[in-house]
C-alpha cells in the first residue's frame, strides 16, 4: 500500500464515522421532531374545533339576520370545514380517551344539526322555533370551546411523560455526542499515530543504517515490515549497502593479496640475498673442498676427506634457487651431510637418531626446509647443554599428509618466542641464524602449500621442543 492510499485510506475512515455519527444523530433528531410535530398537530386541530365552531355560529347569525343565498353558501362552507376538522380529529381517538372523543364528536354533530334545523326554520319564517335552535346551537358551541379546553388539559396531562422522556433523550443524545466526540477523535488519533508510525519508523530506520554506512559498517541489514515506497527505498539502499560491502571487501581482498605478493617478492630478494651473502665466490670455494678433499684422502686423513666431502655436498645443496621444489629424500641426505659436520666437532656430545618411513621419501617439498630447523634444534638446543643432546628426526604418514618431525632434548622455548615463531611477519634475525631462517622456511611453506597450518612447535624445559612440518599428500607443486 502506498503512502498516497494510506493517507486516503485515513481521510475515508474519518469520514465514514463522521458520516456515521451525522446519520444517528439525524435518525435521532427527525424522531423527536415528528414526535414534537404529532403532538402539536393534535394541539392546532382541536384548537380549530373551537374556531371552526364558532365561525358556524357567527354565520348562522349572520344568515337568521340575512336570507340570501350568498350567506347560505358561506354558513355551508363553514358547516363543511367543521366536518372536515371532525374528520381529522376522529384520528386522535385511543383506548385512553375513545369515551371523551366520541362525546366530543357527537356534540359537533348536534352542532351541526342544530344549525341545520336552524336553516330549516328560517326558511319556514318560524321565529320563535329559529331563536330556540340558534339558542341551542351557541350553546353547543360554547360547550364545545369548553370541552375543547378540557381535552387539551387531558392531553397535556397524557403527554407530559413524554415531554419529559424528550427532553431526557435529548440530554442523553447530547451526552452521547460528546462521547462519540471523545471516542472518535481517540480513534482517529490512534490511527493517525500508527499511520505516522508506518511511515516514520522505516525513516528511523533507513537513517540509523545510512549512520552506520556513514561510519564505515556495511554489515548492518535492513529490515523494514511495511509496503510503501519507504520500503521500496529501504530495500533499494539494503541492495547499495551489500554492492558497497562486497566491493569493500574485494578492494581488501585485492589489497591483502598485492600486500602478500609484496611481501613474497621481499621475502625472494632476502632469501637471494643470504644466498648471495653466503656464496663467496661459490664455485671457486667448491672446487677447494673437492681439493682439499682429495689432497687429504691421499695423505691417508680419511676422516678429514669425509667432512670435506660433507660440507662440499652441503655447500653444492645451499646452492640451489630456494624456490625449488626437491624431494624428502633430498632433504634427509642433506641433513646426514650436516650432522657429519657436526658430529666432528662436538663429538660425543651429539646424538642423531632417525626414523624414516621409505614410502614417503619421494613427496616434495621447497629445498632447504628440514636443514635450518636441525640447525635451529642444534644452535638453541644441543650447544646450550654442558653434556651435549639428542636430535631425532621422523618422517611418517598421518591420515592425508606426510609428518615430517625434528625433536630436541634441549632447554625448550617460551611461547612468545612459538607465537613470533609461528604468526610473526618475517624479521632480520640476530644472534645464531640459518642461512634462510626458521620464519622464512614457515613462509615459504605457507606459500609452496597454498594453506596456513604448515608447522607446529611444542616445548618445555622437561622434554625440549618438537617442531613438526605438515606435508600434505595431494598437493603437487
Amino acid at each position: 500500500m502506498t503512502i498516497q492510499n494510506k493517507i486516503w485510506g485515513l481521510v475515508s475512515l474519518a469520514v465514514l464515522i463522521m458520516g456515521g455519527i451525522w446519520i444517528a444523530l439525524m435518525y435521532s433528531n427527525q424522531q423527536s421532531q415528528e414526535q414534537y410535530s404529532s403532538i402539536l398537530s393534535r394541539y392546532l386541530q382541536m384548537n380549530e374545533v373551537t374556531t371552526a365552531s364558532q365561525s358556524l355560529v357567527t354565520e348562522l347569525n349572520e344568515y337568521i339576520r340575512f336570507p340570501v343565498p350568498a350567506q347560505e353558501e358561506k354558513l355551508a362552507r363553514e358547516e363543511q370545514q367543521l366536518r372536515e376538522i371532525q374528520e381529522q380529529v376522529r384520528q386522535f381517538r385511543t383506548e385512553d380517551n375513545q369515551l371523551d372523543m366520541t362525546n366530543y364528536l357527537l356534540m359537533m354533530d348536534s352542532l351541526i344539526e342544530a344549525s341545520n334545523r336552524t336553516l330549516s326554520f328560517v326558511k319556514q319564517s318560524e321565529a320563535d322555533a329559529v331563536t330556540q335552535e340558534f339558542n341551542e346551537a351557541n350553546r353547543i358551541a360554547a360547550a364545545l370551546e369548553s370541552r375543547t379546553l378540557y381535552i387539551l388539559d387531558q392531553e397535556l396531562r397524557t403527554y407530559n411523560q413524554i415531554y419529559r422522556d424528550l427532553i431526557q433523550q435529548s440530554k442523553e443524545l447530547e451526552r452521547l455526542g460528546l462521547w462519540l466526540l471523545g471516542l472518535i477523535t481517540a480513534i482517529v488519533l490512534l490511527v493517525a499515530y500508527r499511520f505516522s508510525l508506518s511511515i516514520t519508523k522505516p525513516v528511523h530506520e533507513l537513517t540509523r543504517a545510512a549512520n552506520e554506512v556513514a561510519k564505515g559498517n556495511f554489515t548492518t541489514p535492513i529490515h523494514s515490515s511495511s509496503n510503501d515506497e519507504i520500503a521500496f527505498l529501504a530495500k533499494t539502499f539494503d541492495t547499495m549497502r551489500e554492492n558497497i560491502n562486497e566491493l569493500f571487501q574485494d578492494t581488501q581482498e585485492k589489497a591483502r593479496l598485492e600486500n602478500e605478493l609484496q611481501e613474497n617478492q621481499l621475502l625472494l630478494k632476502e632469501s637471494q640475498l643470504k644466498s648471495l651473502q653466503s656464496q663467496i665466490n661459490p664455485h671457486f670455494l667448491f672446487n677447494t673442498l673437492n681439493t682439499l678433499s682429495k689432497k687429504a684422502y691421499l695423505d691417508g686423513a680419511e676422516e678429514t676427506s669425509d667432512l670435506l666431502v660433507s660440507v662440499a655436498g652441503l655447500l653444492r645443496y645451499s646452492l640451489k634457487k630456494v624456490d625449488q621444489s626437491v624431494t624428502l629424500k633430498e632433504e634427509v641426505t642433506v641433513i646426514d651431510q650436516y650432522i657429519a659436520i657436526q658430529t666432528a666437532r662436538f663429538a660425543d656430545r651429539l646424538t642423531f637418531h632417525k626414523e624414516i618411513d621409505p614410502t614417503c621419501m619421494q613427496v616434495q617439498l621447497p629445498s632447504l626446509t628440514l636443514q635450518p630447523i636441525v640447525e635451529n634444534a642444534m644452535i638453541h638446543g644441543i650447544e646450550r647443554l654442558v653434556d651435549g643432546g639428542t636430535i631425532v628426526l621422523r618422517v611418517f604418514k598421518q591420515h592425508d599428509a606426510v609428518i615430517a618431525e625434528v625433536k630436541d632434548d634441549g632447554p625448550g622455548i617460551s611461547e612468545i618466542d612459538i607465537e613470533h615463531l609461528l604468526h610473526q611477519e618475517v624479521r632480520q634475525e640476530t644472534g645464531h641464524s640459518t642461512s634462510i631462517g626458521f620464519q622464512n622456511v614457515r613462509k615459504r611453506l605457507q606459500l609452496f602449500y597454498g594453506t596456513q597450518d604448515v608447522m607446529t612447535i611444542e616445548s618445555s624445559p622437561a622434554t625440549g621442543t618438537t617442531v613438526r612440518i605438515r606435508i600434505p599428500l595431494e598437493v603437487t607443486p
